[in-house]
């Protein structure tokens, strides 16, 4: 976990958290100065932000949504103040309706966010100011220390090289807590073929089949939010068969689809799979963000040899990619 410090100051209408990094600041610094990084962490596990305009200057703006695993977007927008490269970036930070309107019922603070050298690295220190404690209090009760701490938490790995940190170690698996997993998988070669591969059902045909000896032999996909999908599996040399079903929560093209799961016939509450993808100097990484209902689920699924499943399937997609150029 990346940061070390949050502390909030009643007095001083501050709410100031640091994160370190084994990084130069230079490469922190572009993490915030690429919108396209930037959507990768500003947000929490399952609310990344998208960012349209990004004008990164004194008296320029920035608007960015953050869109839920159901689909709901919050709009907020950012006035820069203050950008001295590579060293700081200053903006108020405003609540907004859809159309850039800012919210006047909601709290606008500035935030100063400064990037700094280190004997093993960089730090990052971000403290946002607010016009009145009642402004703080409400910001904080909604969320926004957790918010911070969990969207810096993915930071990492928008900053290291995903030749090093992902490709050839397999499917990785981080328990969060009692209702989340996160699952990294890196593939070298281009998003859009790792795009193509998870929604296009004859190309998963060919690779979503789990260990040798079964076959996918029902391959629904509606890829509109509010559409159904089904997947059921037969051992290739006949016996009983399983499947998953569920709805398209979320579909933003070449970068995420979050689904709802379930076992077909199982009584047990289905999952929220929340599925993104980001390429970088020809490696594509997968992350899925899983919500469960509880610990109990979640043991039990991963009892399951999922993840192996996942990997035997992941490394047939990597071989497909070879076969296929």
């Amino acid at each position: 976990m990346p940061v070390t410090n949050v502390t909030t100051d009643p007095e001083a209408l501050t709410l100031t958290v640091e994160a370190e990094f084994p990084v130069s600041a230079s490469r922190l610094w572009n993490a915030f100065a690429d919108p396209r990084r930037l959507e990768r962490f500003w947000g929490p596990p399952g609310y990344p932000a998208t960012f349209g305009e990004y004008d990164l200057r004194p008296g320029g703006s920035a608007r960015y949504r953050m869109t839920g695993p159901d689909g709901e977007n919050h709009h907020a927008a950012w006035t820069f103040t203050t950008v001295d490269a590579p060293h700081s970036i200053e903006v108020v930070d405003s609540f907004t309706d859809a159309d850039g309107k800012i919210d006047a019922g909601m709290p606008t603070n500035r935030t100063t966010m400064s990037f700094e050298e280190t004997d093993g690295g960089s730090r990052l220190k971000v403290v946002s100011r607010f016009d009145s404690t009642a402004d703080l209090e409400k910001l904080v009760a909604m969320g926004m220390v957790e918010g911070f701490r969990e969207a810096l938490s993915q930071l990492d790995v928008v900053l290291a090289d995903l030749r090093d940190y992902a490709l050839g170690k397999g499917t990785q698996v981080e328990v969060l807590d009692d209702q989340h997993v996160r699952i990294t998988r890196a593939f070298e070669a281009p998003l859009h073929l790792i795009w193509r591969a998870h929604t296009e059902p004859e190309l998963m045909k060919r690779w979503l089949l789990g260990p040798d000896g079964w076959k996918l032999t029902v391959c629904e996909v509606d890829n509109r939010p509010g559409g159904a999908y089904r997947y059921f599996w037969e051992p290739i040399d006949g016996g009983e068969g399983f499947g998953f079903d569920g709805e398209t929560l979320v579909f933003e093209p070449e970068r995420r689809i979050v689904t709802t799961e379930r076992m077909t016939g199982a009584d047990f509450p289905a999952t929220t799979n929340d599925l993104s993808f980001a390429e970088e100097d020809g490696v594509t990484l997968l992350t899925l963000y899983i919500t469960y209902a509880d610990a109990v689920q979640r043991d039990a699924i991963l009892a399951t040899g999922m993840t192996d499943g996942m990997e035997a399937s992941y490394a047939r997609l990597e071989q497909e990619l070879v076969t296929t150029g």
